[in-house]
């Protein structure tokens, strides 16, 4: 069975299909580890234990290579009550940052 170039392109297309979406959930499952992390590290409550893509881009990385860029939001509560959004970055399997607002001050 002798496959025609045409058919050959279409099996390398899909096999780089999968293995971008096989690296894509690689950088959540990273994303969402560094959210868990800061998230006992920094006493929030990280609520549905889940990262959402927001926005996609490419950038170059500090050696100049480019790479993917990843922002995930997120939902977390300082209190258990009130819901917020914060934000990871991604950029390769590196995180950028990871941004969450600060405690409301209470003055008495």
């Amino acid at each position: 069975m002798y496959l025609s170039l045409g058919e050959v392109l279409a099996l390398l297309l899909c096999g780089a299909v999968v293995l971008h979406f096989l690296a894509a959930t690689r950088v959540r499952e990273l994303a969402l580890q560094q959210v868990i992390r800061a998230s006992s590290r920094d006493d929030f409550q990280l609520l549905d234990q889940s990262v959402h893509i927001q926005r996609l881009s490419l950038s170059r990385d500090q050696q100049g290579r480019w790479r993917i860029w990843r922002q995930y939001r997120f939902d977390y509560s300082l209190d258990g009550v009130e819901r917020r959004q914060g934000h990871v970055i991604m950029l390769g399997k590196q995180m950028q940052a990871l941004v969450v607002s600060e405690r409301p001050r209470v003055v008495h």
